[in-house]
């Protein structure tokens, strides 16, 4: 069993259940439904659960993950005893509850990053963090072969972050079609918008879990403009729709920043209201509140959003970040 990912099987068809009873703290804590639905799961099943620890309460959505299952993932962040009831508009995933123990990180683990005293970084246990970053905007849509060489050469230690994008990308040596895409439907003339393609997400959760057993933490960007199947035009209700999906499948992994965008000023379907709107809807709904940036290309993003944790910056004149660092009062990523 991944060490990662500590399961809680709930078997609905017999009330019973078999379970992990305890999680390593900033581990992820999963539990499995298995229910059918009428309509569209995607859209419309409701499910959320309430984690309580003392005074530690989180709310955390669940999501649809295909073939009749339904996940829930937490992310504990401290340790002892806790409970959680579910909540849903579907009579059997609603109600349920169950409990069990959270222990102490162990030494390899020192739990997500955040910013720190305003201009630094470090992680949850406050051990510095200095990120030395890399970018492999495509890696995990090109299969098994590239991922296994990409992972190969980082394990030997030069980097501590990937940025890495959700969606595939359209670019000068990523013209070949990934092996698998985020919607039903047909490439290029027909995706359905309301029904994802879980097997897109399994395989972006693996290679998180990949990099977070090498120390790097995955810096995913969100949106970007070098698409030739639609999805940096998606509407506003399909956009919330895809950002609440990410946030419950993958922001119970440790390891996981949000980069609303790779150049977002070269999205021309997104104007300056949508990002503020895709940077509230993150802080509300990552139950952790991991960090946040949104990268430029010529125009650098107005980063006196509070809800911006840092100023990712794309810009040959690397003196300015100190005149940013001063203006924004936030620590500088640079790219």
């Amino acid at each position: 069993m991944n060490r990662s990912i500590l399961l809680l099987t709930v078997s609905l068809s017999f009330l019973s259940t078999l379970a992990q009873n305890k999680v390593e703290k900033w581990r992820i804590y999963e539990i499995i439904f298995n229910s059918d639905s009428k309509g569209n799961p995607f859209t419309d099943v409701q499910l959320s659960a309430k984690f309580t620890n003392g005074e530690n309460i989180k709310i955390v959505s669940g999501f649809y993950d295909g073939n009749g299952i339904y996940k829930i993932r937490f992310m504990p962040q401290a340790t002892g005893a806790w409970t959680y009831i579910t909540s849903s508009n579907l009579k059997s995933l609603n109600n349920k509850k169950g409990k069990f123990k959270c222990f102490s990180n162990t030494d390899s683990n020192h739990g997500q990053v955040v910013v720190k005293d305003t201009f630094n970084f470090a992680y949850s246990d406050n051990k510095p963090y200095y990120p030395f970053g890399t970018t492999c905007y495509a890696w995990v849509h090109q299969g098994d072969s590239l991922a296994k060489s990409t992972l190969k050469t980082l394990a030997n230690g030069y980097f501590n972050k990937m940025r890495m994008c959700i969606f595939s990308k359209d670019y000068d040596w990523n013209k070949n079609e990934p092996l698998l895409y985020p919607f039903k439907g047909k490439s290029l003339t027909d995706w359905d918008y309301t029904k994802f393609n879980p097997a897109y997400f399994q395989n972006i959760e693996k290679r998180i879990t990949q990099l977070d057993s090498l120390g790097i933490e995955a810096d995913l960007i969100v949106f970007h403009p070098y698409d030739r199947w639609g999805f940096q035009k998606m509407d506003r209700k399909t956009d919330d729709l895809y950002i609440n999906y990410i946030i419950a499948r993958f922001a119970a992994y440790k390891n996981v920043w949000w980069s609303l965008a790779n150049e977002y000023d070269y999205v021309k379907s997104k104007k300056t209201d949508d990002w503020n709107h895709f940077i509230q809807l993150f802080a509300e709904k990552d139950p952790y509140n991991h960090l946040r940036s949104i990268h430029n290309g010529s125009n650098l993003y107005d980063h006196e959003n509070p809800l911006i944790t840092h100023v990712s910056i794309q810009n040959e004149d690397t003196y300015k970040a100190k005149e940013l660092r001063t203006k924004y009062k936030k620590t500088n990523n640079l790219r």
